[in-house]
């Protein structure tokens, strides 16, 4: 049957498979591309993805009915590689909290205070639509500056993801992926 919670747990899977693409596509940019302005609403792709993982961790936390203050105004994760970890680990964390979440948690409500010190109320499936589709706005900004730049355009539509995961779980089952063969 499908859910709510089965929705939301596939679109966290897809984000960090979207955002491991584009690492692999930024990977043939060298430091000074990364990090210097390209006109991005942050000015560097490094400080779009901090961005990126920070919107995530305050919108976990309101999830989790906490208030995580953030300036977005400046980099959280100065260090490339430490950003693209922390990034990963963010991703995976937010998938594993979802996971452990009831069915009902999807038809509820989450109440939190906004940006602008206002109280706000959303449905938690708005709050994870919005987080979700941030990811790919700015990940979108992202590919086309690094394509710009000269990187490999990454194809990061959920199509592709979609294609990937039943190419994977066709190897599983026909015991050509590697882990299947160990076993």
């Amino acid at each position: 049957m499908y859910t709510w919670k089965s929705y939301f747990i596939v679109q966290a899977d897809y984000q960090h498979w979207a955002n491991e693409v584009m690492f692999t596509a930024l990977g043939h940019l060298d430091q000074e591309a990364i990090v210097s302005d390209q006109g991005l609403f942050f000015a560097s792709i490094h400080h779009t993805v901090d961005h990126m993982l920070m919107v995530s961790r305050a919108w976990l936390a309101r999830l989790q009915g906490e208030n995580l203050a953030v300036n977005y105004r400046e980099i959280h994760h100065p260090d490339w590689r430490d950003l693209m970890i922390a990034l990963r680990q963010e991703t995976r964390r937010l998938q594993g909290w979802l996971e452990a979440q009831s069915d009902d948690f999807y038809d509820g409500q989450i109440s939190f205070t906004g940006g602008d010190g206002r109280a706000r109320g959303m449905w938690v499936r708005d709050a994870l639509t919005h987080l979700f589709t941030h990811y790919a706005h700015h990940r979108g900004q992202v590919s086309a500056v690094a394509t710009r730049l000269g990187a490999p355009c990454p194809e990061m539509d959920f199509v592709y993801y979609r294609r990937e995961m039943e190419r994977l779980l066709n190897e599983v089952r026909n015991g050509q992926h590697p882990r299947a063969a160990a076993q």
